[in-house]
């Protein structure tokens, strides 16, 4: 992940991913986080997922911030509610192994089950680079 930002917005409020989720993320959202309906991992940061859709919240955070109209409605809506939804999901969620409160259990849950495609698909296709 890149840390660089497009010179022509303002510097972040926040300085890492880390920084907005303990600065933030954290103290902002409140929630019954008992690991049956909702649950949360202390060790977010050990779940590539949440890292990568945490990560997205802060940058579209970071963006949608400078929108005084309807910039934070849209990142609610639109960004943070189905991010936290996905993340939070005790049943499926990537921390439905973990607790609140007893912490980090590693991933509960094998990888996606993926077959080798063939080269010769991607050959002129849109979806290659």
């Amino acid at each position: 992940m890149s840390d660089a930002w497009d010179d022509s917005e303002p510097e972040p409020v926040f300085s890492s991913l880390d920084d907005f989720v303990t600065g933030y993320l954290s103290q902002m959202i409140r929630r019954r986080v008992n690991g049956t309906m909702l649950t949360w991992c202390p060790a977010w940061w050990k779940h590539a997922e949440a890292i990568a859709r945490l990560d997205a919240l802060w940058r579209a955070w970071e963006h949608l911030r400078l929108d005084q109209n309807l910039g934070m409605s849209t990142w609610w809506l639109y960004h943070c509610d189905p991010h936290l939804s996905a993340l939070m999901d005790a049943d499926t969620g990537p921390f439905s192994g973990c607790s609140p409160t007893d912490g980090h259990t590693p991933y509960p849950h094998p990888p996606l089950p993926v077959e080798p495609s063939d080269p010769q698909l991607w050959s002129g296709s849109p979806f290659k680079r």
